[in-house]
């Protein structure tokens, strides 16, 4: 028996292909009404992964594939939508639900899910472990601080204290260093624009609920030749026109961001001609 047998087979008005299918899935739908009534981004992804980790396989693909197409079209709520679902592709709970959803898409022609579920290839360059000598704070002595010394330094509402972890490569320094009080934009703009990058630092404020939607934030995590294609590839989705010309023509930007860039573009619908201007 295969996977989609197994989950009760396709909602007959799916098994043609999400992008044939004139009217949204009741999931879509609820999704397209909740998510913009939750305000806090935190709200939306946690309610988003209750559904994904409750719902049947083949319900959250059709649910999503629906998301992805009307976000090629530049649909504004299902682009709201799609933006904190791309917060949980990272969340490593969700990791084989995600590669379900993947082989449903290939199974089943859900193109623009396929779209946002492929895998790009590995990134290359120095790896977190690299760099970490160069970044982890040191007591008054010079000894290294201990990863509890340095989490404990991340969660004060200091800025001193901050100012001394904030581009710590450990994941889990950097999760506390994203929920600090004191942090600002700048400083997360500081730590996803470092090159050489911090890979680790940079997915962990992708999945960041909050800060992950930061337009500027996603830009430089985009325009960082060291950010990793799993990070960047899906975030390219969330981009609208000019940021997408701005990224094509950005200098050092990887050449599969860049071409992920020219694939929506030419998802995107026609810019209509300004009927409104005078006649000459």
């Amino acid at each position: 028996m295969g996977l989609v047998e197994a989950r009760g087979g396709l909602p007959g008005a799916a098994r043609v292909g999400a992008t044939m299918r004139a009217v949204p899935s009741p999931l879509e739908s609820r999704f397209r009404r909740v998510l913009p009534r939750l305000r806090e981004s935190s709200a939306r992804a946690a309610y988003l992964r209750s559904e994904i980790e409750a719902r049947p396989d083949i319900e959250i693909a059709i649910a999503l594939d629906g998301i992805c197409g009307a976000s090629e079209q530049a649909d504004p709520i299902a682009r709201e939508v799609l933006a904190s679902v791309v917060t949980l592709l990272g969340d490593g709970s969700l990791v084989g639900r995600f590669a379900l959803l993947r082989r449903l898409s290939e199974q089943h022609a859900l193109l623009p899910l396929g779209r946002l579920l492929r895998r790009p290839p590995p990134r290359t360059g120095p790896n977190d472990e690299d760099l970490s000598t160069q970044r982890v704070a040191t007591a008054k002595d010079g000894r290294p601080l201990t990863l509890g010394e340095r989490r404990a330094l991340a969660r004060r509402p200091s800025r001193a204290a901050l100012d001394r972890v904030l581009l710590d490569p450990h994941p889990m320094v950097v999760r506390n260093v994203l929920g600090n009080p004191r942090l600002t934009e700048d400083d997360v703009l500081r730590l996803v624009a470092r090159r050489p990058a911090i890979p680790g630092a940079i997915a962990e404020v992708a999945r960041h609920p909050s800060w992950s939607q930061r337009a500027r934030l996603r830009m430089a995590i985009l325009q960082n030749p060291g950010t990793p294609p799993d990070v960047s590839v899906p975030l390219v989705r969330l981009l609208v026109r000019p940021e997408l010309l701005r990224l094509l023509h950005a200098p050092d930007v990887p050449k599969v961001v860049r071409a992920a860039a020219r694939e929506m573009l030419e998802r995107r619908p026609p810019v209509p001609e300004r009927s409104d201007l005078p006649r000459q």
